[in-house]
């Protein structure tokens, strides 16, 4: 008989990035895998972990908890509007080089179906919106992608309006029953022309519930020798469990255990910051696939509450390889011409507890159009020079200077 004494203690940054992708691992019983698309799925591992990275970068020393599939969702919705290198700069920030759109799309188009029924017992809502300036010619392709594939809603509204932040933000409150309710502040800036707008929503309790009377005080460890006092949730049973060189792990299922959260706690010499740094695909893989049912594991874990952003996400996503979708030399002709990305915000929430979890996060795009060229004017009020000319031999058949019109 196996007996191990686990005190999770550390757990804030390497939690967020498993959390955000075991749930597309688990299928449905009556649910056809092959309908999406493993590369698809493998590359949205890389897009997490390469971006909590890139967010870590900036944050050392504070808590990150973001819905890597609402930044990502969000971001492929714009995908499909973008034309050229700026496509190709999304696909490289997205991970998705060498990938057919069709079938990322397709991915999409059935992983939201297959979470959102993965659990009878676990709520989890993925919800998409396209919101648009009155007036504008948005090419019908994409909206009709975005519809297909993404279920998005899609509504046109006068940014104009004093009211229309507060209807966006109504709309994000909804979908995210309540744990997120701004995003945008009023008024909106003028040469916005469209926002696009994934919100993700979980709750579930774990399938093996913490008894509230053996939660107690203690102390945790945060880094540079910061000493806290948590409430510390404690239970003794078979958990799954798992280790390697520099970690321990486990995972903790929610509802039917179709879903669950994976809790990494790196060595105790090890650096939460370096850990975090060198993760990639594989390090997750080797996580996942060292856990094993084990009896009598003694599991203290904290509860905690955590929010972060609003985050603008511009500088990461550049620094991931997409300049041009920032930059004025967008072209995202596939929704309209002359519009680029002005801000990616993400904002995540989470409670953690002795019954499960609540989570939520949302991503908004929002798009401007480009500075409008000034309209060219030629005037000829002063001195000019003047030629007549064959143009298919370049001669010069006559030339003049005007000074004076006396």
């Amino acid at each position: 008989m196996h007996r191990i004494i686990l005190s999770l203690t550390i757990i804030s940054l390497t939690l967020v990035t498993i959390t955000g992708c075991s749930a597309v691992k688990v299928a449905n019983d009556d649910f056809d895998m092959s309908q999406i698309n493993s590369d698809v799925l493998l590359r949205n591992v890389d897009f997490t972990l390469d971006i909590m990275k890139e967010l870590n970068k900036e944050d050392l020393h504070q808590n990150i908890f973001i819905s890597p599939l609402s930044i990502s969702t969000a971001l492929t919705m714009t995908y499909n509007g973008a034309v050229g290198a700026t496509q190709a700069q999304m696909a490289k920030g997205l991970r998705y080089e060498g990938l057919d759109k069709n079938n990322i799309n397709t991915t999409y188009k059935n992983l939201i179906t297959h979470l959102s029924q993965v659990d009878e017992k676990a709520d989890l809502t993925i919800s998409n919106s396209i919101w648009y300036r009155q007036g504008e010619a948005i090419k019908q392709d994409f909206i009709d992608i975005n519809k297909q594939f993404f279920n998005a809603e899609v509504m046109e509204l006068d940014f104009s309006n004093p009211k229309s932040a507060d209807i966006i933000n109504n709309w994000i409150k909804i979908s995210t029953k309540d744990k997120i309710e701004k995003m945008l502040d009023p008024p909106l800036p003028t040469d916005v022309v469209m926002y696009l707008i994934n919100a993700v929503y979980f709750k579930g309790d774990w399938s093996t519930q913490f008894n509230k009377e053996h939660t107690y005080s203690s102390n945790f460890n945060g880094l540079n020798k910061n000493i806290q006092s948590v409430d510390m949730m404690s239970r003794i049973g078979t958990i799954e469990y798992g280790m390697g060189d520099d970690y321990q792990v486990v995972r903790l299922p929610y509802g039917e255990g179709k879903v669950s959260m994976y809790v990494v706690l790196p060595d105790l010499k090890q650096d939460i910051n370096t850990f975090l740094n060198l993760m990639d695909r594989n390090k997750y893989m080797e996580i996942k696939a060292s856990i094993e049912l084990i009896e009598e594991v003694t599991l203290n874990l904290p509860k905690f509450n955590m929010e972060y952003g609003i985050k603008e996400l511009n500088n990461q996503l550049i620094a991931m390889g997409m300049e041009y979708p920032f930059s004025e030399m967008a072209d995202f002709s596939d929704i309209r011409k002359g519009l680029f990305i002005s801000r990616v915000l993400h904002k995540a929430v989470i409670e953690v507890n002795e019954e499960g979890s609540e989570a939520a996060g949302v991503t908004v795009v929002e798009m401007q159009e480009s500075a409008a060229m000034d309209s060219i004017v030629f005037t000829a009020d002063r001195p000019f020079l003047f030629m007549i000319t064959e143009d298919d031999t370049d001669t010069i058949l006559f030339m003049g200077k005007f000074i004076n019109a006396e």
